[in-house]
């Protein structure tokens, strides 16, 4: 290797191992309660940077519960999210679920009445437990106070059945009030119904989160 060819190589290892390394990915988990746990799902599906997201139950005192005896085992429909935090934090995820819900509504959401429906954010660890309490309080700003979502400890996550899961997407023919349609077309016409979207955009206005919220 000629001398000059030799210094710009110098260099070129010199600036390699003084530039900052991009942070390594890492997969985080975070769960939530919304309401309906389709809705959930449907709704954080569509944010970049979340992997993985699955329904199921949590916060409540009886052990392996079912979509039958969940509600009266004292647990909330939830979901739980695998995502990339160098892509999307838990504060934004917290961000997120505040503002495509109702947290102003301690019984529940929309249509669906009840603790099994109302809104939480289980906090797993301090971390998460500080910037759920920071989005709290910034919707509490924007809200005037009226945010009553509670953020609480680590508890543990139960999967839902199969069939629940990805239900907003499936083509699997079901019977419903809808008549014999898809779960996805069974779930469209559940979520308007309901009136989340609109109740949503009622309490945040512009600031109901564009990316989910028609």
């Amino acid at each position: 290797m000629t001398r000059p060819y030799a210094v710009l190589a110098a260099l070129a290892l010199a600036t390699a191992l003084t530039l900052p390394h991009p942070a390594a990915a890492e997969e985080k988990t975070a769960i939530f309660a919304g309401g309906c746990f389709w809705c959930v799902e449907a709704d954080f599906d569509k944010v970049p940077g979340v992997l993985d997201t699955v329904s199921g139950y949590a916060g409540g005192e009886t052990q392996n519960p079912t979509y039958r005896n969940y509600s009266s085992g004292g647990h909330r429909e939830v979901v739980k999210i695998d995502f990339d935090d160098t892509k999307v934090s838990y504060k934004q995820l917290a961000d997120i679920l505040l503002r495509t819900v109702d947290p102003t509504d301690p019984n529940g959401q929309f249509c669906d009445r009840g603790k099994s429906y109302s809104t939480a954010i289980y906090a797993l660890d301090a971390e998460q437990k500080a910037a759920a309490e920071k989005a709290k309080q910034e919707a509490n700003a924007v809200l005037g106070g009226k945010v009553v979502t509670p953020v609480l400890g680590p508890v543990t996550f139960w999967p839902a059945e199969d069939y629940h899961q990805n239900y907003y997407r499936s083509d699997e023919h079901i019977l419903t009030r809808f008549g014999f349609v898809t779960k996805a077309d069974a779930y469209n016409g559940y979520r308007e119904g309901c009136g989340r979207d609109q109740r949503v955009k009622e309490v945040w206005g512009e600031m109901a989160f564009s990316g989910l919220v028609k």
